[in-house]
């Protein structure tokens, strides 16, 4: 199960408290305050690990709490320190405040750590209050509460390359092809549910990482359909490719779905339309209008956006795609094309 959004509750260790006492023993003719300190409570660390790729172990395990600190003891005893725990968070996981959403922290690579709940400061005993004309302290402290936190983990998968465009547009076949991803295909129209992530090789030992972010629809930015629950895991992309069914049988003009997802993309903001984008005319084997191929063509000119032709069927394009994006990420970057859209009627 894909799971990139969870609320949990965090909490540190509470401090224990210090102890007051007075040293009695036998042949001891002078004692004194001897209260130890309490330990402090645990710190709830998270760090991003490469193991995990989803929230689910978050999703039915939504409260984490730190052991408390020991209190003091006699005879200057220290109470012991309260363990922390770690717990493992995806990389390109972000950290929010559940009430206000500010951002707290970002993982982005792995092996960051971060304390998001700091335990307690443990209390002094008396002992700690003695001087010298105050020789018989009953002052002692509590243990300081640790902390508590309720945060919400949204994932950001972290991958080179997004796949955009329509449902059924041909996304998960093409990943299918290009790497040894294994995503749902079927002869029936369906949207993928769940972001799907391949590594592809392209030669002299480059590869990079491509994620099928599942069918966008109009007014996706909006909320409909799967709307901004997947439109948030092409952020961290570097390059852009976009998906046009040209097929007979969809039933829609492709020059007028290009537009809409290119709306879509600027509606939603995070500047994706200043990402490198290479515009892809897919299902060609079942296109029989070479003027709906054209359209696209057309619309990927007018924007300044590199355009290919393919058929995950047939395999036909499929190398020169393969070649292009690796062009596109393994040299430096061209200034970013006009990003002003005129969305067609």
């Amino acid at each position: 199960m894909f799971i990139d959004e969870v609320v949990v509750s965090l909490k540190a260790g509470d401090g224990g408290n210090g102890c007051m006492a007075f040293r009695r023993e036998k042949f001891v003719p002078r004692g004194g305050p001897s209260g130890g300190d309490g330990g402090h409570g645990g710190d709830v660390t998270l760090a991003a690990s490469e193991h995990y790729n989803t929230l689910l172990h978050f999703r039915f395990n939504p409260e984490h709490t730190a052991q408390r600190g020991r209190h003091g003891e006699g005879s200057n005893r220290t109470g012991r320190d309260g363990a922390g725990i770690e717990l493992p968070v995806p990389v390109g996981t972000e950290v929010h405040d559940a009430e206000t959403g500010e951002l707290l922290f970002d993982f982005t690579a792995p092996g960051q750590r971060w304390i998001a709940a700091h335990g307690g400061r443990g209390g002094r005993g008396n002992a700690r209050f003695a001087t010298a004309t105050h020789q018989a302290p009953t002052e002692h402290e509590e243990g300081k509460p640790g902390e508590f936190a309720r945060v919400r983990f949204t994932l950001k998968l972290l991958a080179d390359v997004g796949l955009v465009g329509f449902p059924n547009a041909g996304k998960s076949t093409l990943i299918s092809r290009l790497s040894s991803a294994k995503p749902k295909i079927a002869d029936y129209p369906f949207t993928t549910l769940v972001p799907n992530l391949g590594v592809v090789e392209a030669g002299d030992d480059r590869t990079f990482v491509m994620a099928d972010v599942p069918g966008l629809i109009e007014g996706a930015h909006e909320g409909h359909g799967l709307g901004t629950q997947f439109l948030r895991h092409i952020e961290r992309t570097r390059v852009l490719v976009h998906l046009v069914d040209v097929s007979d049988f969809t039933g829609r003009d492709p020059a007028h779905d290009f537009d809409v997802i290119l709306n879509e993309l600027a509606q939603f903001g995070a500047h994706l339309l200043d990402k490198p984008m290479i515009v892809v005319a897919s299902k060609i084997d079942a296109c029989q209008d070479a003027e709906r191929i054209g359209a696209v063509e057309a619309k990927a000119a007018e924007h300044g956006y590199p355009f290919l032709r393919i058929s995950s069927a047939t395999g036909e394009g499929i190398e020169a795609l393969r070649y292009a994006i690796a062009e596109r990420l393994f040299t430096p970057a061209d200034p970013a094309p006009d990003a002003t859209i005129a969305v067609g009627s």
